[in-house]
């Protein structure tokens, strides 16, 4: 397999990871509500992709920029 390299500003990295966990929770919530078993085989094989996509990124991020890097709230302070 082949590998492909990117470099993220701290806040495009954070745009990122929102989109892969807003994307991981709306596979999840289509698995667990569908009737359609068709539809679960490929969401469900979908999202375990998305998932160790989004672990590792996820971890590596943390440990650079630490726990804030996965607060999406739109709160203020």
């Amino acid at each position: 397999m082949s590998s492909f390299e990117l470099n993220l500003a701290e806040s495009e990295l954070k745009i990122v990871l929102e989109a892969l966990t807003e994307l991981e929770m709306k596979m999840a919530t289509i698995c667990d509500t569908s009737t359609d078993e068709d539809e679960i085989a490929d969401i469900g094989n979908n999202l375990i992709e998305v998932r160790l996509l989004l672990k590792p990124l996820k971890e590596k991020a943390i440990a650079q920029y630490g726990e804030n890097i996965i607060n999406f709230s739109r709160e203020l302070l």
